[in-house]
Protein backbone atom coordinates (compact mmCIF):
# COMPACT_ATOMS: atom_id res chain seq x y z
CA UNK A 1 0.00 0.00 0.00
CA UNK A 2 1.69 3.28 -1.23
CA UNK A 3 0.68 6.32 0.72
CA UNK A 4 0.29 9.77 -0.25
CA UNK A 5 1.39 12.16 2.88
CA UNK A 6 -0.49 15.65 3.23
CA UNK A 7 -4.32 14.92 3.13
CA UNK A 8 -4.23 11.15 4.25
CA UNK A 9 -1.94 10.60 6.87
CA UNK A 10 -1.14 14.98 7.93
CA UNK A 11 -4.16 17.30 8.24
CA UNK A 12 -2.10 19.92 6.69
CA UNK A 13 -4.37 21.93 4.78
CA UNK A 14 -4.63 25.28 7.38
CA UNK A 15 -0.69 25.15 7.51
CA UNK A 16 -0.48 25.04 4.02
CA UNK A 17 -3.59 27.75 3.69
CA UNK A 18 -1.62 29.90 6.06
CA UNK A 19 1.56 29.84 4.75
CA UNK A 20 0.45 30.52 1.17
CA UNK A 21 -0.86 33.69 2.47
CA UNK A 22 2.20 34.87 4.12
CA UNK A 23 4.32 33.72 0.84
CA UNK A 24 1.65 35.75 -1.77
CA UNK A 25 2.11 38.85 0.79
CA UNK A 26 6.00 38.71 0.72
CA UNK A 27 5.60 38.36 -3.28
CA UNK A 28 3.37 41.01 -3.80
CA UNK A 29 0.46 39.26 -4.48
CA UNK A 30 -1.55 39.30 -1.31
CA UNK A 31 -4.39 36.91 -1.69
CA UNK A 32 -6.77 34.71 1.10
CA UNK A 33 -5.82 30.53 0.08
CA UNK A 34 -8.90 28.75 0.91
CA UNK A 35 -9.85 25.04 0.59
CA UNK A 36 -11.94 25.67 -2.24
CA UNK A 37 -8.57 27.05 -4.09
CA UNK A 38 -7.21 23.04 -3.14
CA UNK A 39 -10.83 21.86 -4.38
CA UNK A 40 -9.81 23.45 -8.22
CA UNK A 41 -6.64 21.36 -8.93
CA UNK A 42 -5.93 18.73 -11.30
CA UNK A 43 -2.07 18.63 -10.14
CA UNK A 44 -1.95 18.62 -6.31
CA UNK A 45 1.46 20.11 -5.56
CA UNK A 46 2.48 23.89 -4.66
CA UNK A 47 3.54 24.96 -7.67
CA UNK A 48 -0.10 24.79 -9.27
CA UNK A 49 -1.55 26.30 -6.25
CA UNK A 50 0.85 29.46 -6.65
CA UNK A 51 -0.72 29.58 -10.63
CA UNK A 52 -4.41 29.08 -8.92
CA UNK A 53 -3.39 31.96 -6.29
CA UNK A 54 -2.34 34.43 -9.30
CA UNK A 55 1.35 33.97 -8.74
CA UNK A 56 3.03 34.60 -12.19
CA UNK A 57 5.24 31.96 -13.50
CA UNK A 58 8.52 33.89 -12.89
CA UNK A 59 7.59 33.72 -9.12
CA UNK A 60 6.32 29.88 -8.91
CA UNK A 61 9.29 28.74 -8.12
CA UNK A 62 10.34 31.26 -5.37
CA UNK A 63 7.08 30.76 -3.92
CA UNK A 64 7.43 27.22 -3.58
CA UNK A 65 10.72 26.98 -2.53
CA UNK A 66 9.39 29.69 0.67
CA UNK A 67 6.46 28.01 1.29
CA UNK A 68 8.97 24.65 2.22
CA UNK A 69 11.26 26.65 3.44
CA UNK A 70 8.17 27.29 6.39
CA UNK A 71 7.53 23.75 6.77
CA UNK A 72 10.58 22.96 7.20
CA UNK A 73 11.83 25.53 9.36
CA UNK A 74 8.59 26.98 10.74
CA UNK A 75 8.79 24.66 14.07
CA UNK A 76 5.40 23.09 13.69
CA UNK A 77 4.26 20.34 12.23
CA UNK A 78 1.23 18.69 11.20
CA UNK A 79 -1.40 16.84 13.09
CA UNK A 80 -2.48 13.31 12.52
CA UNK A 81 -6.03 12.48 11.39
CA UNK A 82 -8.09 10.50 13.70
CA UNK A 83 -7.18 6.98 13.23
CA UNK A 84 -4.63 7.34 10.92
CA UNK A 85 -1.84 5.63 13.16
CA UNK A 86 -3.77 2.80 14.31
CA UNK A 87 -4.39 2.35 10.22
CA UNK A 88 -0.83 2.03 9.60
CA UNK A 89 0.12 0.33 12.32
CA UNK A 90 -2.61 -2.82 11.69
CA UNK A 91 -2.04 -2.76 7.99
CA UNK A 92 1.99 -3.24 8.57
CA UNK A 93 1.03 -6.64 10.08
CA UNK A 94 -0.03 -7.35 6.26
CA UNK A 95 1.20 -5.28 3.77
CA UNK A 96 4.18 -3.79 2.73
CA UNK A 97 3.71 0.03 3.69
CA UNK A 98 5.37 3.13 1.11
CA UNK A 99 5.08 6.87 1.36
CA UNK A 100 5.05 8.99 -1.81
CA UNK A 101 4.76 12.93 -1.19
CA UNK A 102 5.32 16.21 -2.46
CA UNK A 103 6.44 17.70 1.06
CA UNK A 104 9.76 17.60 2.05
CA UNK A 105 11.06 14.65 3.65
CA UNK A 106 12.49 16.02 6.79
CA UNK A 107 8.83 16.86 7.53
CA UNK A 108 7.57 13.80 6.65
CA UNK A 109 10.30 11.50 9.09
CA UNK A 110 9.59 14.35 11.47
CA UNK A 111 6.19 13.23 11.49
CA UNK A 112 6.19 9.61 11.30
CA UNK A 113 8.91 9.85 14.54
CA UNK A 114 6.03 12.05 16.26
CA UNK A 115 3.31 9.59 16.13
CA UNK A 116 5.56 6.65 16.94
CA UNK A 117 4.98 5.59 13.00
CA UNK A 118 8.55 5.35 11.42
CA UNK A 119 9.43 1.50 12.13
CA UNK A 120 5.77 1.28 9.97
CA UNK A 121 7.24 2.48 6.73
CA UNK A 122 9.38 0.79 4.18
CA UNK A 123 9.77 3.05 1.89
CA UNK A 124 9.69 6.62 1.34
CA UNK A 125 9.84 9.32 -1.93
CA UNK A 126 9.45 12.99 -1.14
CA UNK A 127 9.91 15.91 -3.19
CA UNK A 128 13.55 16.16 -3.33
CA UNK A 129 13.57 12.46 -5.06
CA UNK A 130 13.97 12.38 -8.95
CA UNK A 131 11.33 12.02 -10.88
CA UNK A 132 8.09 12.08 -11.45
CA UNK A 133 5.09 11.21 -9.22
CA UNK A 134 4.35 8.36 -11.64
CA UNK A 135 8.06 7.61 -11.61
CA UNK A 136 7.81 7.56 -7.63
CA UNK A 137 5.31 5.38 -7.81
CA UNK A 138 6.47 2.77 -10.33
CA UNK A 139 9.88 2.76 -7.98
CA UNK A 140 8.17 1.70 -4.63
CA UNK A 141 5.82 -0.57 -6.03
CA UNK A 142 8.91 -2.29 -8.06
CA UNK A 143 10.65 -2.17 -4.19
CA UNK A 144 7.75 -3.78 -2.37
CA UNK A 145 5.98 -5.40 -4.58
CA UNK A 146 5.54 -8.99 -5.00
CA UNK A 147 4.76 -10.94 -8.47
CA UNK A 148 1.00 -11.23 -8.36
CA UNK A 149 0.16 -9.24 -5.46
CA UNK A 150 -2.49 -5.86 -5.60
CA UNK A 151 -0.98 -2.48 -5.06
CA UNK A 152 -3.09 0.14 -4.33
CA UNK A 153 -2.20 3.45 -4.04
CA UNK A 154 -4.30 5.65 -1.02
CA UNK A 155 -4.78 9.59 -2.10
CA UNK A 156 -7.13 12.58 -1.70
CA UNK A 157 -6.82 14.24 -5.23
CA UNK A 158 -7.90 13.50 -8.39
CA UNK A 159 -3.82 13.56 -9.21
CA UNK A 160 -3.64 10.70 -7.02
CA UNK A 161 -6.03 8.54 -8.50
CA UNK A 162 -5.04 9.87 -12.30
CA UNK A 163 -1.20 8.73 -10.96
CA UNK A 164 -2.12 5.31 -10.42
CA UNK A 165 -4.17 4.26 -12.85
CA UNK A 166 -1.12 5.42 -15.41
CA UNK A 167 1.19 3.15 -12.89
CA UNK A 168 -1.25 0.27 -13.17
CA UNK A 169 -2.12 0.04 -9.62
CA UNK A 170 -5.67 0.34 -7.68
CA UNK A 171 -6.76 3.81 -6.28
CA UNK A 172 -8.18 4.40 -3.01
CA UNK A 173 -9.93 8.36 -2.51
CA UNK A 174 -10.12 9.54 0.91
CA UNK A 175 -12.74 12.06 1.26
CA UNK A 176 -11.21 13.62 4.70
CA UNK A 177 -8.09 14.99 2.49
CA UNK A 178 -8.02 18.40 -0.13
CA UNK A 179 -10.63 17.41 -1.89
CA UNK A 180 -14.18 16.92 -1.87
CA UNK A 181 -16.22 13.56 -2.34
CA UNK A 182 -17.64 14.95 -5.65
CA UNK A 183 -14.75 15.54 -7.27
CA UNK A 184 -12.95 12.32 -6.48
CA UNK A 185 -16.14 10.26 -7.58
CA UNK A 186 -16.05 12.36 -10.86
CA UNK A 187 -12.34 10.93 -11.23
CA UNK A 188 -13.40 7.61 -11.01
CA UNK A 189 -11.00 6.02 -8.52
CA UNK A 190 -11.20 1.93 -7.73
CA UNK A 191 -12.50 2.41 -4.45
CA UNK A 192 -13.56 5.70 -1.82
CA UNK A 193 -13.94 5.69 1.76
CA UNK A 194 -15.35 8.13 3.88
CA UNK A 195 -13.29 7.35 7.09
CA UNK A 196 -9.70 5.72 8.48
CA UNK A 197 -12.11 2.83 9.33
CA UNK A 198 -13.56 2.20 6.35
CA UNK A 199 -10.22 2.34 4.96
CA UNK A 200 -8.72 -0.28 7.31
CA UNK A 201 -12.02 -2.40 6.90
CA UNK A 202 -11.42 -2.32 2.73
CA UNK A 203 -7.99 -3.04 3.06
CA UNK A 204 -8.68 -5.88 5.55
CA UNK A 205 -10.92 -7.76 3.09
CA UNK A 206 -8.80 -7.24 0.21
Amino acid sequence: IIFDFDGVLADSLEMMLRYSARICKELGHPCQPSSSDLEKLENMSFDELGRQLGIPDEKIAEYTRRVFDLFTSGGELPGIFDGMDDVIVGLARKYKLGLVTGNSSGVVQDFLSRYGLSEYVDEMLCVEDAGTRVVKIRKITNELGEPGGEIYLVGDAVSDISSAREASIKSIAVTWGHQSREKLTAAHPDYLVNSPGELMRLLDTC
